[in-house]
């Protein structure tokens, strides 16, 4: 298993300048390149699928090799894996008493 840091996800409730609007997720987020820390915006809209936690507390990202093996290891599933796209999938956790954003690509 191999875990590579990607952000740190801090939510919001103003826009940020340079947020983008995600429709299906009913989430607004920044580019965490656009900053030196690797940070993630986040603000939530009604409806999101994602679940109250993450509106209130931020998270860290991995970008792992295995998501169905970090999962098993995972003390909570807060979001379940959702396919992104045909190679991208992502899920969140808690570990140790974090919140981990874990991503997987096949690209």
């Amino acid at each position: 298993m191999a875990a590579e840091y990607m952000h740190i996800g801090i939510p919001v409730t103003d826009l940020k300048e340079g947020m983008t609007y995600n429709e299906g997720m009913k989430i607004w987020m920044s580019n965490p390149d656009d900053y030196d820390f690797k940070i993630e915006y986040l603000k939530f809209e009604a409806g999101t699928p994602f679940p109250a936690i993450l509106h209130h507390n931020p998270h860290v990202a991995y970008k792992v090799d295995d998501l169905e093996a970090y999962i098993a290891k995972a003390d909570q599933v807060i979001f379940p894996i959702t396919v992104l796209s045909e190679t991208d999938r992502l899920a969140f956790v808690i570990m140790d008493d974090a919140i981990i954003e874990l991503y997987e690509s096949k690209a």
